[in-house]
């Protein structure tokens, strides 16, 4: 057993002076120092909407109250009166009760209420994990580098040594 550990040391020795530049990788551990969560913000603006209920007064009129009125007054006036007078009555009285009953007719209507629909732009800030700053040590140096997940404590390495020419 002992002859072929000789035997390795020293071709490994033999190759290493002989100036052939090879190439020798293995793999270890290093100790992990730090782990920083790189994490990104940002804006995915929304609609945020809300119904909001108003009051509307009705806009089509009636004229059923203003010629009833008009029609009423005209007949009370006419019974007012005699001569010139009684046809100034009969018009002052078509008048009145024409205004009148425009009033009645249209001022008890209800207001009715429509849904108004009203929308804005908000902003909604995310964040997201794009990786990890692992910075560890190997061989007495430290190294930071990226990667996708969080390595914990120990990081398995492939070491790579190449004779320097």
């Amino acid at each position: 057993m002992k002859k072929s550990y000789k035997t390795a040391v020293a071709l490994l020795l033999a190759t290493a002076f002989s100036g052939i530049a090879q190439a020798a990788d293995f793999e270890d551990t290093a100790r992990v120092v730090r782990v920083v969560p790189q994490v990104e913000q940002f804006n995915q603006p929304q609609q945020e909407c809300r119904n909001e209920y108003v009051q509307a007064q009705r806009q089509d009129r009636n004229y059923g109250g203003s010629i009833i009125g008009g029609l009423a007054g005209g007949l009370l006036g006419n019974q007012v009166g005699g001569g010139s007078g009684r046809t100034v009555a009969t018009a002052a009285g078509a008048i009145a009760g024409a205004i009148v009953g425009d009033r009645v007719e249209n001022n008890n209507q209800q207001p009715s209420e429509q849904v108004v629909r009203q929308c804005r732009t908000v902003d909604n800030w995310q964040s997201r994990n794009n990786g990890y700053a692992v910075t560890y040590e190997y061989n007495g140096r430290t190294y930071t580098s990226m990667m996708p997940y969080d390595p914990g404590e120990r990081l398995r390495l492939r070491v790579s040594l190449t004779p320097r020419n």
